[in-house]
């Protein structure tokens, strides 16, 4: 996967190769790593108006011995990469303690950390790398889609992106879409399995997923994702 990935600029990855990368990494108990999506507090920042987010984030520290969780800080992106919410900090409920020193987050922290660190030129890789995590669930009502981009086609303004599926809940659509610089479609993909993943190369291309709806109205509808982002510390 590091070889499509700075071949193309995007790998998208199947569940089954990627949790035999997470085993090697020391992958456990993934349900009651899944089970922490049902506590996330909603996104009061979406400037749409929307209350279809619900997220935690945290923010780490790590090298190739080390993963080192920092204080709590605000998330920011400027409005050239994110042009709906961008342009202030913004403060999310932190991740867990139990869940940012899980063995599942542990090993999917290690496991983009090989993979980005090792697609990095030798000449500008860092010593460490400054990685956000971000818990999402983005919820779907009947006359009322779930938006997981809700800024469209965008670059995340880092070095490296991981998008995980965690669980997808009476929804359909959700479809991914990779375009280069140009904004031409390079191709597109919809994460169904837990566990399946998108990995980008935030420098080379721009990633967006189309909204989400219910398949049955009554019934809750959403889409739990974990996205880490890697850059340069």
């Amino acid at each position: 996967m590091q070889d499509g990935l700075v071949r193309e600029g995007f790998v998208h990855v199947h569940a089954q190769d990627m949790r035999a990368v997470l085993l090697a990494e020391g992958l456990e108990d993934w349900s009651g790593f899944a089970a922490s999506w049902n506590d996330l507090g909603v996104d009061t920042y979406m400037a749409d108006g929307g209350r279809y987010r619900r997220r935690r984030h945290a923010t780490l520290s790590i090298t190739a011995g080390q993963i080192r969780r920092k204080p709590h800080q605000p998330h920011y992106q400027s409005r050239d990469y994110n042009a709906l919410n961008g342009g202030l900090a913004r403060w999310f409920e932190p991740v867990r303690d139990d869940i940012v020193a899980h063995p599942a987050l542990l090993a999917i922290v290690r496991a983009g950390f090989s993979i980005f660190d090792g697609a990095t030129d030798p000449a500008t890789r860092p010593a460490s790398w400054h990685v956000e995590l971000h818990q999402f669930r983005i919820e779907a009502r009947h006359g009322e889609e779930g938006r997981p981009t809700p800024e469209g086609l965008h670059r995340d303004g880092v070095d490296w992106v991981l998008v995980m599926l965690v669980k997808r809940e009476n929804v359909a659509s959700g479809e991914t879409s990779i375009h280069d610089l140009q904004r031409r479609s390079l191709g597109s993909f919809t994460l169904r399995t837990p566990m399946e993943c998108a990995l980008v190369d935030d420098g080379r291309v721009f990633h967006g997923v189309t909204p989400i709806e219910p398949i049955e109205p009554d019934l809750p509808a959403y889409r739990d994702v974990l996205v880490a982002t890697f850059r340069r510390e």
